[in-house]
C-alpha cells in the first residue's frame, strides 16, 4: 500500500484538515520535534487504496543569511554585502528540527500534497518543504506525478474536500519571486543598517534605539509620517471669516443658515458682506429641492480594509490585528485572511456562509429576513485573482472568542451581511434663501430604507432636524446674522489606518507584510503610537528621513520600491527573469548605497543638532584597563560604557541594569567589571566589558559575561562557578551566582532556567569535587544556625543539587522548558558530563533519583 504524505502550514491547520478528510476516524502521535503531531488514517487516493501521513511546519522552514564571516559586523565593509557576500538557507527554528522531521516523516512515502497557505509566501514554503523530503522519498516509476498542491480559501469541509478533488502543482514562479524579495531585503537591509548603526552609535550617546535600521519597505513607511509631521509644523494658521444667519420658522423653532461663499479671508469684505445683510428682516426662499440618494453598501472585505477598521474602530494594532485574523482561520471561523480581491466570483456560494449566522443572538432577524427576501449580489470590486473576500464561515459567540477576536470577527460578520444587503435610501431636501444680496442654504436628510445601515449602524445616515414645507417666494423672519472669526487648522497625524492606505496606494509592501513595516517603526523608536492610534515621528525617525532626503531622496521615497514590487510581481507571473530583477536592483542600490556612505556627513550635521556626542553623555561608572580613567555608562539603547580618554566603546548586555561590581578587576585586562542583572528575583552576573566585547578565548562569544569565561583560575569564570548542564536546553550550564545570597539562585548562562536555593544560607561555594552519580560539581552551604534544614542542628553541608535528598527540597526551579538529562532514565544520555568535566565514553547515564528533587527537572514538563 501506498503512503501519502500531506504538509500544513500550521499544527493547528493540519488537525483541521485532517479531520476533515479523514472524517474523525485517525491515529495521532507527537513528531520527534514535540511541536508538530502526525495525522494517519486510510483512504484512497488517485484510485487506490494509500495510507495518508498528515502533519505540518511551523511557517517557514528555512531562512536566508549570509555565511560564516560576513554575519560579523566588525570583520567585514557593508558594501561586500551587495554582491561578494555568499548566502545560505538555514533553518528557521533550528529547536525545531523540521528538515529531520520532514525527512524521518517523508521516507518511504510515494506522494505529497502540499496544504500550505495558498499565496506567494505558501508556495515558497512548498518548495522549502520539497527540498527536505523528495530526496528521501520513494523514486517515481514511469514519469508519474508525485507532488501535488491543494489550494483553498477556508477550512470548511466542502473547500477542504474540495481542494482535495482537483489538486494542482506548486508555482515555482511564485516561490521565486519570494526569493528575490528576501534576498534583496537581507542585502539591502543589512549593508545601510550595519552602516548607519556602527557610525551613529559610535558618535552618539542618547539615539535610544539599539538599531539604526534601514528596510526598502520600512524606510517609505517612517518617510510617509514625517511628511506629514514636516506638514504639521510648517502649518501656519489662517483667520478667515463665516457669514452665519439664523432665521424663525414659528415661535419655538428656528434653523441655522449655511453661506453659500462658504468663507472669506479678508476682514473688511467679511464686514462688507456683514453690513449689507444684518439690516434684513426676512429671508426669501428662492429654490427647494428634495431628491432620494442612496449610500451604497461596502465592497467586499479584503486585507487592508480589514486592517484599516481594525486600527480605527477597534483600537487594534495592524500586526495584531492580522494574527487574530489568522488565528480565527486556523480556527475555521473566517475565510483566508490575506487576500487583495474584493469581489466576489459568479460560482462563490453566498447563501452558505449567510445561513450559518441565521439563528446568531445579534443579526439573525435581518439574515433571516435577507434569505426569505433574496440576497442581493454584492458590488462589483477588484479581482486580483488570489483569495475570496475575507468571509466568516461558521457561526460564533462572544463567550467562545472572547475578547478582541470576538470584536474582529463581530466586524467582519457584519460586513459580510451588509455585502448582500440592500443599499441605504434616504431623502435629501434642501431650501436656498436669499438675504439681501447674499445666499444661504439649509439641508436636511430622512432616512427612507435603512438597507445595509441596519447591520452597520456606525454607517448610518445621521439624524438631522427636518426642514419645513416651504415654496419657492415664501419668506421667514431674520432672527439673526452674524459674523464668527475662525483660523484654519493644520493636520494631524497619520492614524495607522491612513498610513496603510497610503502604502496601498504606493505599492509598499503586500497585504501580508504591511502589518510588519508599521511595526518595525515602532520597534525601532521611529514612532510612537498616541492616542488614537496616531503615529508621532521621534526626533530620531525624523532626523533619519530628513537626512536621507538630503542624500538622495529616492531612499525615502516610495517610488523606488513601488518599482521593485511591480519586478517581483513579474517573476511570480513567469514574465520576469529572477537573476536579472535581481542583478539590476542590487547594482542600482548598491551605487546609492557608496554614494550615502560618501556623503554621511550631510546626515550627521541634523545627528549633531538633536542628540548628544558620547563623551557629553552618561554617568561615570567603572574605571578601563587601558587608561584607568573612569568609563561613561550609557544608559539608552544600546546601553554601553564609553571611554573618552581612550575614545573606545563597549557594548554591554542590553533588557537589564548595570552596576559597579564590589571594584574588582579582571585579571586578563585590568578592566573593573560590572554586573548585570535582570531583576531582583531574576538572573545576574558580573562581566569584563573588554573581554564581552573581544572575547579572549575561541570557545566565548562576543556579548557573553563571567559566567561563559573559561579561564582556569578567575574565581568569577564559568570554570570556578559552572555545576552541570542545564535542565532546559543542550548546551547551557548551569552556573552559582555569587552575588545573590542570602537569596542564592542557580542560572543557565544560555537560556532562561533559574533555580532558587538555600535561602538565609551564609556561604555556598562550589567545590572542586563531583558528584558521584551523574558529575555535577558538589556544593559546600554553610546555614544559619537558627533556620539550618539540617538534621541535628547541624549548619555546614556538601551535596549534590541534582542528587542530594537534602537539597532537593531546597530548590525552586524556574523557567525550565525541559527534563533535565539527569531524569530522563539510565542508559539515556552518553559521552557528555554534567559539569566541567567530561563522562568516559561508554559510561552509562546517571540514575534516576526517586526523591523530590526530580520536580526540578520535570518543571513545566
Amino acid at each position: 500500500m501506498k503512503t501519502v504524505l500531506m504538509v500544513a502550514e500550521k499544527p493547528s491547520l493540519a488537525q483541521s484538515i485532517a479531520k476533515i478528510l479523514s472524517r474523525g476516524s485517525m491515529s495521532s502521535r507527537k513528531g520527534l520535534n514535540g511541536t508538530c503531531s502526525v495525522y494517519e488514517y486510510p483512504g484512497t487516493f488517485a484510485g487506490q487504496p494509500v495510507r495518508f501521513k498528515m502533519t505540518s511546519v511551523c511557517g517557514h522552514v528555512m531562512t536566508l543569511d549570509f555565511l560564516g564571516k560576513y554575519n560579523k559586523w566588525d570583520k567585514v565593509d557593508p558594501a561586500e554585502l551587495f554582491s561578494q557576500a555568499p548566502t545560505e538557507k538555514k533553518e528557521a527554528n533550528p529547536k525545531l528540527n523540521m528538515v529531520k522531521f520532514l525527512q524521518v516523516e517523508g521516507r518511504g512515502c510515494d506522494c505529497i500534497v502540499l496544504w500550505l497557505d495558498c499565496d506567494k509566501e505558501g508556495e515558497n514554503i512548498c518548495f522549502e518543504v520539497l527540498d527536505a523530503v523528495l530526496p528521501v522519498m520513494n523514486q517515481a516509476h514511469g514519469g508519474e506525478q508525485t507532488v501535488f498542491r491543494a489550494r483553498f480559501s477556508s477550512i470548511t469541509d466542502t473547500d477542504i474536500c474540495a481542494a482535495m478533488a482537483r489538486l494542482g502543482e506548486p508555482d515555482h514562479n511564485e516561490a521565486l519571486s519570494v526569493d528575490a524579495r528576501q534576498e534583496l531585503d537581507l542585502r539591502i537591509g543589512c549593508a545601510f543598517t550595519r552602516f548607519q548603526t556602527k557610525y551613529f552609535q559610535g558618535k552618539y550617546g542618547n539615539l535610544d534605539s539599539s538599531l539604526i535600521s534601514f528596510g526598502p519597505c520600512q524606510t517609505p513607511t517612517l518617510g510617509f509620517c514625517v511628511e506629514r509631521h514636516d506638514k504639521i509644523q510648517s502649518f501656519k494658521p489662517e483667520t478667515y471669516w463665516v457669514l452665519q444667519a439664523k432665521v424663525d420658522v414659528d415661535k419655538d423653532r428656528s434653523l441655522l443658515l449655511d453661506w453659500d461663499r462658504v468663507r472669506v479671508f479678508d476682514r473688511e469684505i467679511a464686514q462688507m458682506f456683514l453690513n449689507m445683510t444684518k439690516l434684513e428682516k426676512e429671508a426669501q426662499v428662492e429654490a427647494t429641492s428634495r431628491k432620494e440618494k442612496a449610500k451604497q453598501r461596502p465592497l467586499a472585505l479584503n486585507t487592508v480594509e480589514m486592517l484599516r477598521v481594525a486600527s480605527s474602530a477597534l483600537g487594534m494594532g495592524p500586526q495584531h490585528a492580522m494574527q487574530t485574523a489568522e488565528r480565527l482561520y486556523t480556527q475555521g471561523y473566517i475565510s483566508y485572511p490575506r487576500t487583495e480581491t474584493t469581489h466576489y466570483p459568479e460560482s462563490f456560494d453566498l447563501k452558505g456562509p449567510l445561513r450559518q449566522q441565521a439563528n446568531h443572538p445579534y443579526w439573525a432577524d435581518t439574515v433571516k429576513r435577507l434569505l426569505a427576501a433574496g440576497i442581493n449580489r454584492p458590488r462589483k470590486g477588484h479581482d486580483a485573482g488570489d483569495h475570496p473576500p475575507i468571509t466568516p464561515m461558521k457561526a460564533a459567540t462572544e463567550a467562545e472568542l472572547g475578547g478582541e477576536a470576538w470584536r474582529l470577527y463581530e466586524y467582519i460578520t457584519r460586513h459580510f451581511i451588509a455585502t448582500v444587503s440592500h443599499d441605504c435610501k434616504y431623502l435629501q431636501s434642501s431650501v436656498s434663501f436669499r438675504i439681501g444680496p447674499e445666499r444661504f442654504t439649509c439641508t436636511g436628510k430622512t432616512v427612507i430604507s435603512p438597507g445595509f445601515t441596519e447591520i452597520m449602524p456606525w454607517q448610518s445616515v445621521p439624524l438631522e432636524e427636518s426642514l419645513p414645507t416651504c415654496q419657492k417666494g415664501d419668506t421667514l423672519a431674520v432672527a439673526e446674522v452674524k459674523l464668527l472669526e475662525k483660523q484654519t487648522s493644520p493636520p494631524d497625524y497619520l492614524t495607522e489606518a491612513e498610513l496603510i492606505t497610503l502604502m496601498e496606494k504606493h505599492g509598499i509592501g503586500t497585504d501580508a507584510s504591511i502589518p510588519v513595516h508599521i511595526n518595525n517603526i515602532c520597534q525601532r523608536n521611529y514612532v510612537v503610537v498616541e492616542s488614537g492610534r496616531r503615529l508621532k515621528p521621534t526626533n530620531l525617525g525624523i532626523v533619519l528621513v530628513h537626512g536621507y532626503y538630503k542624500i538622495d531622496a529616492e531612499l525615502v521615497l516610495p517610488t523606488i520600491r513601488s518599482a521593485v514590487e511591480k519586478q517581483l510581481n513579474l517573476i511570480a507571473q513567469g514574465r520576469a527573469d529572477f537573476r536579472q530583477v535581481l542583478g539590476h536592483t542590487l547594482d542600482v542600490f548598491k551605487r546609492k548605497f557608496h554614494y550615502f556612505v560618501d556623503s554621511i556627513a550631510g546626515m550627521d550635521e541634523l545627528m549633531e543638532v538633536s542628540f548628544s556626542p558620547l563623551a557629553a553623555t552618561g554617568k561615570p561608572l567603572s574605571r578601563c584597563g587601558k587608561c584607568h580613567r573612569f568609563m561613561k555608562y550609557i544608559q539608552a539603547k544600546p546601553s554601553r560604557l564609553h571611554c573618552s580618554h581612550c575614545d573606545e566603546t563597549y557594548t554591554l548586555p542590553q533588557n537589564g541594569t548595570i552596576k559597579l561590581y564590589k571594584e574588582l578587576r579582571c585579571p586578563l585586562d585590568d578592566f573593573e567589571l560590572v554586573l548585570w542583572s535582570s531583576g531582583s528575583r531574576g538572573k545576574s552576573y558580573p562581566l569584563c566589558p573588554y573581554c564581552s566585547n573581544h572575547p579572549p578565548f575561541r570557545d566565548m562569544k562576543k556579548g557573553t559575561g563571567c559566567n561563559e569565561c573559561t579561564h582556569p583560575s578567575c574565581q568569577h569564570s564559568l570554570s570556578m562557578l559552572g555545576i552541570g548542564q542545564c535542565v532546559g536546553c543542550e548546551s547551557g550550564v548551569l552556573v552559582l551566582d555569587p552575588t545573590s545570597g542570602p537569596k542564592w539562585r542557580v542560572a543557565c548562562n544560555r537560556c532562561h532556567v533559574l533555580a532558587h536555593c538555600f535561602e538565609n544560607a551564609h556561604r555556598v561555594r562550589v567545590s572542586a569535587e563531583t558528584c558521584a552519580s551523574c558529575e555535577a560539581a558538589l556544593l559546600d552551604v554553610d546555614f544559619n544556625k537558627a533556620k539550618s534544614p539540617l538534621p541535628g542542628d547541624g549548619t555546614q553541608h556538601t551535596g549534590c543539587i541534582f542528587c542530594d535528598p537534602i537539597f532537593q527540597e531546597l530548590v525552586e526551579l524556574k523557567h525550565a522548558a525541559s527534563c533535565h538529562p539527569m531524569h530522563r532514565g539510565p542508559g539515556r544520555r552518553q559521552g557528555r558530563g554534567r559539569g566541567r568535566g567530561r563522562r568516559p565514553a561508554g559510561k552509562p547515564g546517571p540514575r534516576r533519583p526517586k526523591d523530590k528533587m526530580s520536580a526540578l527537572a520535570a518543571y513545566f514538563v
